[in-house]
Order: structure tokens, then sequence, then C-alpha cells
């Protein structure tokens, strides 16, 4: 089956071919960071408009690449949600004029199972396993028996872990988005000088919070004379990065503890984090746990991971009509 995917939930225009036949995906993004950037974080009406702008010509691309025409598909697969819903509809609209003309089912994905399964382009998943989904928008902790299966086992009280990350930089100076730049940095750190809060350390549930954490940062760093030397900027990187990774993989260990999984996953565009990925690492081999990262390029908003979702929907049977339609909310629940 070869599954068109189409995402357009935040500032990423993203088209990708996934054929199953293959196991493999081509992804095109075409990425809005110079256009927001000057704003410190993603202005929705704006991120609309550039969509409408690129989604079209970035299809036609993308399939005269491949050599195929919109009637040799087997299926469109779109982010129905949650998202900025200016940004979605523009990517739902798009899905299904593409469907209608073309005669093609359609399937609305959702925007975590999206991340989920990104894993699934790069090896083969491991069963069941405990998903930890963290990103700017959401940190959740997710139960997947098998694909099509999920059960939230929690989440955060208040602000997103990948929110904390792009704060706590803006607070240092650095350019957005600043949670790559707070981890090239941290390794330059010294992780004795900023010993900041551990959120609900002691919390038994499986919960986060990092709003405390941002005024801890902030208080830090107002602290420090101006202007910021170098390693004044790495030092409190690293105190940032260590902080929110160590609550991170506590709670993702003591959730695999509670259901007993075979395996560990990331998921979102923290996923890419490469402290995170290293702890989760060393403490899943510690427990004799699977767990392979995914690829990097298939962490931020992708439609790769659109598409191999989409094709296990249609693979299983599911599909939506034309009348679909997007949300801005909503959690992700069971299919199958």
């Amino acid at each position: 089956m070869k599954i068109l995917g189409i995402e357009t939930s935040c500032d990423d225009t993203s088209v990708a071919l996934f054929d199953s036949e293959r196991a493999a995906a081509e992804n095109l993004i075409s990425s809005q960071v110079d256009l927001h950037e000057q704003f410190g974080g993603v202005v929705p009406e704006l991120a609309s408009r550039a969509h409408l702008v690129n989604l079209l010509p970035l299809v036609d691309h993308l399939l005269r690449r491949q050599g195929l025409a919109p009637a040799d598909l087997d299926g469109v697969a779109v982010t129905s949600g949650p998202g900025l819903i200016g940004a979605l509809l523009v990517g739902l609209s798009t899905a299904k004029a593409l469907a209608r003309a073309a005669d093609l089912p359609l399937v609305g994905v959702h925007h975590l199972e999206g991340h989920i399964l990104a894993n699934a382009l790069s090896a083969e998943l491991v069963l069941p396993a405990v998903v930890l989904v963290v990103s700017g928008g959401h940190t959740e902790l997710i139960l997947m028996r098998e694909v099509g299966r999920y059960e939230r086992l929690g989440g955060t009280l208040d602000d997103a872990a990948g929110e904390a990350f792009d704060k706590s930089a803006k607070l240092l100076g650095l350019p957005y988005p600043g949670g790559p730049h707070i981890d090239r940095l941290a390794a330059s750190g010294d992780p004795a000088r900023f010993v900041l809060p551990r959120p609900l350390a002691r919390d038994p549930r499986l919960v986060f919070s990092f709003s405390g954490l941002k005024t801890a940062v902030k208080i830090e760093a107002e602290a420090l004379p101006r202007p910021l030397r170098d390693q004044d900027v790495c030092d409190l990187s690293r105190g940032v990065q260590d902080a929110i990774v160590d609550i991170l993989v506590q709670r993702l260990f003591q959730a695999a503890r509670r259901t007993r999984v075979r395996a560990v996953y990331l998921a979102g565009g923290v996923a890419a984090n490469g402290g995170l990925r290293a702890a989760v690492a060393a403490e899943a081999d510690r427990r004799g746990l699977h767990f392979i990262p995914p690829a990097r390029v298939y962490c931020t908003d992708n439609a790769a991971m659109i598409a191999r979702a989409g094709w296990e929907h249609l693979r299983l049977g599911r599909r939506d009509g034309l009348g679909l339609d997007s949300f801005a909310r909503g959690d992700l629940t069971s299919w199958r």
C-alpha cells in the first residue's frame, strides 16, 4: 500500500509517502522557523497562511519525485488533531479534496498516535510498551498494548516539558526554538553549579509539573550579572537539562514497573534530546527493557509518522468519511 500523509498541526508543512511493501517513507518538510522566530513562538494565523501557500506545491513535488499520480495511491492520511485549528483545517481540507478527486480512502490520525508510531519507522515495535510522549505541547505517559489500543497513564498538571525547555532558553537569551540549544550547551555545563528542583519527585502519581521549575530558572537567570557569560549559560542549561530529564526518566520507568511492559519508547520533539535519549537507554539496559529511540528526523512534526499510522488504520479496516472534522484538543483513545 502507498499512503500519502499530510501534517499541518502547527508550524511545519509536511507531506510524505509511506510504502508498506518497502517499509520505507519519503518525507518532505517546509519549515516556518524563520517566520516565527522574530515573535519567539508560533503565531497561529501566520502558520495557517503559510500552510495554504506551501501544502499543494509540496504534495505535487512529492508525487513527481515518486513518479506517481494521485490515482496511484491507496489512501490519504491526515492529522485531524489536536493542534492549531486553522492550521489543521488547511491540511484536512486538502486531504479531503485529494481523496474525493482520486476516489481514495481517507483516514484521520490523532497527532499523538502519529508521534508514537514514528518509532515503527525505525524498527519493529516490541509490545506492550510504555511511551513517553514529550513535546512543546504534551507530556504524557501512554500504555500501548498493541497498535490501536492506548491507555493514558498520566501527564503534566500544567506546562509541557518542551515548553519548559523553550521558556528557559528564552530567559537565557537563546534563539527559538530553544530546546535544542539547551541540549547542546548543557554538554559543556557544570552539573553541580545549578541544582534545580525536580518537580513532584516524591509524588507517587504518574504526573509532571514544570511551572515551578520555570520560576526557579527565572530566579537563577535574573541573579546572574549582565551580560551573561558563555559559561553561565552552559551551566544553567545543564541545570535545566538535568532537572527535566531526571523527572521524565523517573516517571517513565515508574510507569514501566507498574505495567510490567516489555519495552519503553520516546515520542515527540523532546525525544530528540540527547541527554534524555542517553538516560533512558542506560536505565532501560539496567532494567532489561527494550528501547530503541526514534530517528531524530521523525521526532519533530512530520508527515511520515502520519502516513505510517494511516497505513495501520487502513490495513485494519478503519477509515473516515468526508465528514471528518478537526479538533484543537482531545486525548488519544483506542480505535481498535
